[in-house]
């Protein structure tokens, strides 16, 4: 396979997982990703140290003081800039989201535009950062309220959403006058690295300081260093409920603030009025887009009595459509789970379903189980 999108993204077979911006640091320590559309190795990405991490949010804590009074149409013209470099670089970086992830490359590339469309978003919310004036009981004077920025935003995002998601936290938090700290997933950190090189363009062309935009590399306990942090006073994360449970009490526990988008068991409820054609095709995308590696994946439907034979013949006839192969061939509707560890879940599943008494319309089977991540770490 081709891969001319990794050198144009600036990936290299190793690469430095710790950044303020505008420098870079390794370690000794790298995650390997490899694809599982194909097991192949993509690259590596060095680990976060611990006194790299402390020298990051010491970068981040001088850049807020400088980025924090620059202007809000200003900080939204470096956002407008970096929209402008993802619209360059959104047939490199989409193949990329689907090589190491896995989903569709035309759900690769609808990540990416949903990465522009919030740049666009953020810069018309860059001059639209309101105040309400109010009239005020003491003679000759008038009260006003001012939105000021909070300091360090923390951004931990999944797998399934590499870009997507640290786009929508980092780009209105830019504007807003906050300085960002991404920890990717680990087992997209290329994604990562692609974003911040894009980003880093921009950052040095402008003359700005360092530590505006920064990532860090590596497992849970990366994560928990964000989330223990005073120095940072909201931390967003993406995952599953089990992980927001924890950060969210990490973080209260020092009276930080928290966003959390988790995992989710999503219904589609069909009536007797329902168009049964609008029900095939979102059930069917809803339930398989991603490979369902999402939180607003479908996983159930409540289908009246009276349409649920009509129901599940469509829907069988729909899955009988779907083509699964490499995501990078826009022929194919589904490509692979992210990996091993993601099949023995989905499998386990069907098993569980079973021994309760589940009755299945179609019996599946697995294409291929390599784990392609044995040795991350």
């Amino acid at each position: 396979m081709e891969k001319d999108f990794l050198r144009k993204l600036g990936l290299k077979r190793n690469n430095a997982g710790t950044s303020t911006g505008l420098e870079s640091f390794s370690s000794r320590k790298y995650i390997k990703s490899f694809s599982p559309v194909d097991g192949e190795f993509i690259g590596s990405v060095s680990v976060t140290t611990r006194e790299q991490y402390e020298a990051v949010i010491a970068k981040a804590q001088e850049a807020f003081v400088i980025w924090r009074k620059m202007p809000a149409p200003k900080r939204g013209e470096i956002v407008r800039l970096y929209g402008e470099e993802l619209r360059k670089n959104k047939d490199a970086l989409g193949k990329l989201v689907s090589y190491e992830m896995g989903k569709s490359l035309q759900e690769g590339y609808g990540e990416v535009q949903e990465m522009i469309d919030i740049c666009d978003f953020a810069v018309g919310l860059s001059r639209q950062l309101y105040g309400l004036t109010m009239h005020s009981e003491r003679p000759a004077h008038r009260m006003y309220e001012q939105w000021h920025p909070l300091g360090i935003v923390g951004i931990i995002s999944a797998f399934n959403f590499p870009v997507a998601v640290w786009s929508w936290n980092a780009m209105l938090a830019m504007v807003c006058g906050d300085v960002c700290v991404w920890k990717a997933s680990e087992k997209t950190p290329l994604c990562a690295i692609a974003c911040q090189n894009i980003l880093m363009k921009v950052l040095r062309n402008n003359n700005l300081p360092e530590g505006i935009s920064c990532i860090i590399t590596g497992d849970y306990k990366v994560g928990e260093w964000m989330s223990q942090d005073g120095r940072i006073p909201l931390v967003s994360a993406t995952g599953s409920t089990r992980m927001g449970k924890i950060v969210a009490k990490a973080v209260a526990g020092r009276l930080g603030r928290t966003i959390l988008e988790l995992g989710g068991n999503n219904a589609i409820i069909v009536t007797p009025s329902a168009d049964l054609d609008i029900v095939l095709t979102g059930a069917v995308f809803g339930a398989v887009g991603t490979a369902g590696q999402r939180c607003t994946t479908t996983r159930r439907l409540i289908i009246h009595d009276s349409i649920y034979d009509k129901v599940k013949e469509k829907l069988a006839k729909g899955y009988a459509q779907l083509r699964i192969g490499n995501p990078l061939d826009q022929s194919n509707h589904v490509g692979p789970l992210i990996d091993k560890a993601a099949v023995e879940s989905y499998r386990s599943a069907i098993e569980k379903a079973k021994s309760e008494g589940a009755k299945f319309v179609v019996d599946g089977a697995f294409l291929r189980a390599r784990d392609t991540r044995a040795d991350a770490m």
